[in-house]
Parts: C-alpha cells; structure tokens; sequence
C-alpha cells in the first residue's frame, strides 16, 4: 500500500499521533510531510510507504496558514502555549501592520524560535530551552511570498494570511513585525489551509477514518507529481529496472516512468541518458 492521505489535523494534536492512526488502520510503515505544532490545525499530508520517500520534494513546496497573532503579549515560546506575559507592549494599528508588512516578502533572514525542532549539537532546541540552556540560533533565509492581514475580533489581535515556502516559523512572524514596530506579539492559534497539492477543503479528520473506508481517502502518489511520463519498451524497461541507464530524446528533468503500464517511479533525463532514480510502487 503505498500513497498518502491528506489529513485534517486536530488542534491539540500532535502530528506523531495522527501518523501513528494511519500506521495501525494500513499496517504500512508512515511519515508526515511538514510537522504541525500541537496548537496547530489543518493540512498535515501523510505518506503511506514508499510514498514517504518524497519528503524533501513536499517539503519544498508552498505552503498557506491562517494564524492569530496577539500583539503586547511575549511568551518563551512565541505563543500562548509558553508562559505569557500580557502588557508588554503596546497594541499597534491596522494601518501601521500593513505599511510594515513589504519588508517581509521575499527571501528573509528568519532566526527560528528557541522553542522548535531545530537542531543544535546534537538536541533539539526545545528540549535545552525545557532544560534552561542558554544558546543561540542562527538565523536561516525562507521564502515568504504574501501576507495578508486584517483586525480580529479581539482588541489586541489580528489575523493573517500567509503564504510561504517551507521551513519558514509562522510564530518568529509575530515576533519579527511586533519588533518592527518597537512592540511584542506571539501567536494565538494556527491553520495550515495548504501544503502544495494538499489543501484543507480536500482533508479528512483522522477520526473519520477506519479500516473500511480508509481506501477511499487514499490519493495515488502519481497524482501528486506534475512530471511528464514516460513508458519505457521491454528493451529499455530491463535495463532502466536493472539499474542500467539508457539513452533517452525528452529533455532534462523529473519523470515519472512505468513498469508495464503500471507507475513506478521517478526517473531523471541528464544529457540526453535516462536513469530511475525512485522506486515509489
């Protein structure tokens, strides 16, 4: 079984745990493509086998979120799941976000959140943050290709949508406009609406899922790749499925190539020379 479902994650929930549902209602080995935060809700695509070996492709992929974020608030964490501190800054104008917001479209230098997953000497930063190390994270450049913002129902709030390419920390977002405008802010809550092809329109909450439908939700690998395709002939096909480059006429690039009518794959065109590169099936 090899595929994978775009799921709905729930507020509260951690991306393991949702992977782990998947994993006992298939009996085949998974993996998310993009982790959520806990808080977080919305498109956590799963791979369900080899399907998995596509991680680094999705992981490039653009990516949408709704997030809240609350202005005068600080928290250790970045959002209201740290110790928050209220009335550390001022609230500042809808008018004065937007003028602000320019400066954050493109390719920007973004420290990561000192509560995160990165990866420093061997720990993550959240387990020597819990354990009161003091370190530095360096900053690293993301891809933030539109933000949108608008007031919120709350005084001190309002929400944003982003788009963004991935990597980027919804949450250093909030910091990185707060200290624009000489104020504080961390975020309050969180929705991945997109990750590439996957969109939240199209997802399916994990309790929906059981062992009699579950086969329904599955989404072929092969949809999900925008490659040409190429069918090999016997000849060719040996050699390709040996391991044995072939001369090939299609110009360089990403391919999916099939075995007998059925996909298998991706293959590589470099210099007119065809080469498997993933067996996906």
């Amino acid at each position: 079984m090899t595929g994978f479902i775009n799921v709905n994650k729930a507020a509260g929930a951690s991306s393991a745990k949702e992977v782990a549902r998947i994993k006992k209602l298939t009996g085949t080995p998974c993996g998310h493509m993009g982790t959520l935060d806990p808080m977080a809700s919305g498109v956590l695509p799963v791979a369900i086998g080899n399907a998995a070996r596509l991680f680094d492709y999705f992981l490039d992929k653009r990516k949408k979120y709704v997030a809240t974020f609350l202005f005068g608030a600080d928290s250790d964490t970045l959002d209201t799941t740290g110790s928050v501190l209220n009335n550390a800054g001022r609230v500042p104008a809808l008018e004065e976000i937007e003028k602000v917001i320019p400066g954050f479209i493109g390719e920007v230098a973004q420290i990561p959140p000192r509560y995160s997953a990165k990866n420093v000497a061997g720990k993550r930063g959240y387990e020597l943050a819990r354990a009161g190390v003091d370190f530095e994270l360096p900053p690293k450049t993301v891809k933030i290709y539109g933000i949108k913002v608008r007031k919120s129902l709350q005084e001190n709030s309002f929400d944003f949508e982003i788009e963004c390419g991935g990597g980027t920390y919804i949450r250093s977002i909030a910091r990185d406009i707060a200290e624009k405008l000489d104020t504080c802010a961390i975020m309050s809550s969180l929705v991945r609406t997109q990750s590439g092809a996957f969109t939240i329109e199209n997802s399916v909450k994990s309790e929906e899922l059981s062992q009699e439908n579950i086969d329904k939700y599955i989404i072929p690998t092969e949809k999900l790749l925008p490659f040409d395709s190429i069918y090999p002939d016997p000849k060719q096909g040996f050699r390709l499925f040996n391991g044995i480059a072939v001369s090939c006429e299609k110009p360089d690039g990403t391919y999916k190539i099939y075995k007998d009518g059925l996909f298998y794959g991706l293959a590589e065109v470099k210099q007119s020379i065809l080469r498997v590169r993933t067996k996906l099936c």
